[in-house]
């Protein structure tokens, strides 16, 4: 099987560089995967991402050595399988908030006897190896998302449950728990307090801590801060800030003439 470099990257002590699809375009999906980054996360949840242009999201990936992953819509046995199958080495789940809704998720991602994952991996033979069923356990990343004040509570029993390679923080959704405001409310000290707490009680569980970030500076000062999968920005917030830039620039050069 195709190795999951993402782990090879957190065993040898490195943090993962990772960035975010939102657009359904393949050619979008291929040339984000031409940038650098260790891995990209497909987002079903909130991009404008379905399953079919999901899959040659994947694709497009493929052409690289980048490792592909996805955020499903929900902690829902049905979506985890199919992505999954579909060659995603690695699942982001939203509103994980106890260790029961940790420990399902990491059952239907792994297959019997660990979990009850459905055998039918029909693309993933194919961009995975076609001994996939050997290894896929193994290198199949399960990442539940800590966006809400219970999950803040639950923290140390969600990262004790076998399977759980690391959590990642969706700092708008827990601004908002934490009753700060989603964009704006992100750097108060009652959410820089939670985003604390989420690095150090990984580093003690000796898991893994994510986050995604706004720019590059903001996901330097994460991994200062102990956070070892940075996600920076999307494809979409990449594309409105150039086209932006370019086009105040050369209005603002326009008005000086």
């Amino acid at each position: 099987m195709k190795e999951n470099t993402i782990k090879k990257i957190w065993a040898d002590g490195g943090v993962v560089v990772n960035g975010w699809l939102t657009i359904p375009s393949s050619f979008s999906a291929e040339v984000m995967a031409h940038q650098g980054f260790d891995s990209l996360v497909v987002d079903l949840q909130h991009g404008a991402v379905d399953y079919q242009a999901a899959v040659t999201l994947l694709q497009a990936i493929c052409t690289t050595s980048v490792i592909p992953m996805a955020r499903v819509p929900w902690n829902d046995p049905a979506v985890l399988m199919k992505i999954l199958d579909a060659g995603a080495f690695g699942v982001v789940c939203p509103m994980v908030n106890n260790a029961e809704q940790a420990e399902a998720l990491v059952r239907a991602c792994k297959y019997p006897p660990r979990g009850y994952r459905s055998c039918g991996p029909v693309r993933a033979k194919y961009s995975c190896g076609a001994d996939y069923l050997d290894h896929a356990d193994d290198n199949t990343l399960v990442i539940p998302q800590i966006e809400t004040a219970q999950a803040l509570d639950n923290l140390d029993r969600i990262l004790e449950v076998p399977g759980i390679d690391a959590v990642y923080v969706g700092p708008a959704d827990l601004a908002m728990a934490l009753g700060s405001h989603a964009r704006s409310g992100q750097d108060d000290a009652v959410v820089l307090a939670a985003k604390k707490k989420v690095a150090e009680t990984c580093m003690r569980h000796k898991r893994i801590a994510g986050i995604h970030t706004p720019s590059a500076e903001a996901a330097f000062k994460a991994v200062e801060e102990g956070y070892r999968f940075v996600t920076i920005a999307s494809d979409e917030r990449f594309l409105a800030a150039k086209a932006s830039a370019e086009v105040n620039s050369i209005r603002n050069a326009m008005r000086r003439r």
